[in-house]
């Protein structure tokens, strides 16, 4: 899956999961409006409500830690197959000669869910361009109606204006049917129709004050921000039905601001105001960037704060409630949001073996993979050659990080050569794997990852060298406090725990390895060369390479029994040409250790393609 096909994907899943967070968000707001009344005149609720949406959904779009989602992927099957092409003049039963050929691939056709993520996809952009036709036509219904109207440059004009108050918007008086209206977010203009003059005078002058408040108050910006992200996510009903609240809880605002301290006459005129300028204005314009327009749908709740205005007084426990809620709707979609993952092609070749030197191959089984990356890059220029997948997700780095301890312990005098110092196994060790159950020295600790081994080289360097080294290399996230409460960063932070580091990171951390680059003696460099010992492919290229693996950890804190992650990283050269590599996949729990399917796999994969590079 390339990575225009899995954005399209994870597309398509993310306006599916924005959604659900939309309705979670509508729902929490019924219950919060339920058990307190005063949420619906809030508008920073209304507002954030729809961020909350717009956050669950670009959530979604990015790669995330696999410990933040309880549900478990969704798995798609790869629309893509490659076959290796034998040359012309080989046998077909030699498909070992061909190890080294040039691959030809075909394509097979796109699945129904391909199919339907780019209708998806494209749906979208046709009903984003005509959302925002709607939003330019209404603006130009407003302008072409403040342009037949005529322009007030005194207070004294109208009755709605207190004398000697400067017009501070723009003043255009029309005659047409409208509410008093107020639009333009960079350019306020507020229109006010002919047959206002015929209202009394206090109500000319609440309902434009009504207006001004709006100004004061920069309500013009909060609908603006609304209307974006309604625009942004069309296809949301729930951003739709918050925006309207959104308006409403503004008008109520401006309603409490005008009528605050003014006796009940004036309340119950401008409530007649209301319903009065109801019946004379036709349907305000709903796309429109306004305010001012009065709508049978909200009078009713207008007209109720009007008679008891302490109903909807408002508090901080109000808005905490409120946000506490949205909050928990953002985790939960979050949470509860699965990732894509998917399927090879199951009929593909078995690995060949890599080099003369190396162990009896591991036939890499088809695996589900909810993360996977490879990536590649020029150790020189540092180009990138190469990448594929998840290439930024951080996880643990297992046995990979040794690359790391090793320089460590050389350019610390801990390690001296290839087989000093030789440490005695010991009962209390760790010692899971059989390999681990011997005397030990460093080339030995490399190729079995002895875990033990690793810890004792971290003990002798102390907490502090060693946080010291790790922020120098800029190893990841540079957390090697452990486990939480347990006191084992020296011992366990880079195995399932606290230090976690992404693909391109590694490749970063790798070409500074290649380079010299880092604040090591020039040992470290020799000996940890050398301990990796590197094995040679067919077609010449020199692999030194480490692999890794390590189980997930799900959110109680349990290892996850039926997933692995598996690294391979390291760095290959060929006369004066050195490229430095990272793949992590993570596959389903199987007999063997997941580095070693991935190292055959990528090695399988990449003596084919180094040479192209």
């Amino acid at each position: 899956m390339n990575p225009t096909e899995l954005l399209m994907f994870r597309f398509l899943l993310a306006s599916g999961g924005c959604i659900a967070a939309g309705l979670a968000v509508w729902a929490a707001m019924a219950l919060c409006r339920r058990a307190l009344p005063a949420v619906a005149s809030q508008r920073s609720v209304w507002l954030l409500g729809q961020v909350t949406i717009v956050a669950a959904f670009l959530l979604i779009l990015l790669p995330h830690s696999e410990r933040l989602r309880l549900v478990p992927p969704i798995e798609i099957e790869s629309v893509a197959q490659a076959h290796v092409a034998l040359p012309d003049n080989s046998p077909a039963t030699n498909s070992a000669a061909s190890a080294s050929a040039t691959p030809s691939v075909e394509t097979a056709g796109p699945s129904w869910l391909a199919l339907g993520a780019q209708a998806w996809l494209l749906c979208y952009l046709l009903g984003l361009g005509y959302a925002i036709a709607r939003l330019l036509q209404a603006r130009r219904i407003l302008t072409s109606l403040a342009a037949s109207g005529g322009r007030l440059r005194a207070p004294h004009q109208h009755d709605g204006f207190i004398n000697n108050v400067p017009l501070a918007p723009k003043v255009i008086e029309v005659d047409a049917p409208i509410s008093p209206m107020l639009f333009g977010l960079f350019r306020p203009r507020l229109l006010l129709p002919v047959h206002l003059r015929r209202f009394e005078t206090a109500q000319q002058q609440m309902m434009v004050e009504h207006e001004l408040t709006h100004l004061r108050r920069h309500d013009l910006h909060w609908i603006s921000a609304s209307v974006l992200l309604q625009t942004l996510l069309w296809f949301n009903p729930f951003m739709r039905v918050l925006r309207a609240n959104l308006s409403w809880a503004l008008e109520l605002g401006c309603d409490r601001d005008v009528l605050s301290g003014r006796p009940a006459t004036q309340r119950k005129a401008y409530a007649a105001a209301l319903v009065a300028q109801l019946k004379m204005q036709r349907s305000p314009a709903t796309n429109a960037l306004a305010f001012g327009a009065v709508s049978a749908r909200t009078l009713a709740g207008r007209i109720a704060l009007i008679r008891e205005p302490g109903a909807m007084s408002h508090g901080r426990w109000t808005r905490l409630a409120a946000f506490a809620a949205l909050a928990s709707v953002l985790m939960g979609s979050l949470a509860l949001q699965p990732t894509l993952a998917w399927r090879g092609d199951s009929a593909s070749p078995p690995p060949e073996p890599v080099a003369q030197t190396s162990p009896s191959p591991i036939s890499p089984a088809a695996s589900t993979n909810a993360v996977s990356c490879t990536e590649l890059a020029d150790a020189a220029s540092g180009k990138r050659l190469i990448r594929e997948g998840q290439c930024d997700e951080r996880i643990t780095p297992a046995s990979t990080f040794n690359i790391a301890v090793s320089l460590m312990g050389y350019d610390s005098g801990i390690l001296e050569d290839e087989h000093a110092p030789r440490m005695p196994f010991r009962k209390e060790y760790v010692h899971w794997n059989p390999a681990w159950r011997t005397a030990t020295d460093p080339t030995t600790w490399f190729t079995h990852s002895v875990l033990w081994f690793a810890q004792q080289v971290t003990s002798q360097l102390g907490a502090a060298r060693f946080q010291g080294y790790v922020n120098s290399f800029n190893y990841g996230n540079q957390d090697v406090s452990g486990d939480p409460g347990k006191d084992n960063g020296l011992a366990l932070s880079w195995v399932s725990s606290s230090l976690k580091i992404s693909p391109a990171e590694q490749v970063t951390f790798l070409r500074k390895v290649v380079n010299r680059q880092l604040p090591l003696a020039p040992k470290a460099y020799d000996m940890t060369s050398r301990i990796m010992q590197p094995e040679t492919l067919d077609n010449g290229w020199k692999i030194h390479g480490k692999t890794g693996t390590a189980s997930p950890v799900l959110p109680d804190g349990r290892d996850d029994p039926a997933h692995q992650y598996g690294w391979y990283v390291g760095w290959a050269s060929k006369g004066e040409r050195t490229i430095v590599f990272a793949r992590m996949a993570l596959e389903r729990r199987q007999e063997g250790f997941a580095g070693g399917r991935v190292k055959e796999a990528f090695l399988h994969d990449m003596r084919r393609r180094l040479d192209t590079l």
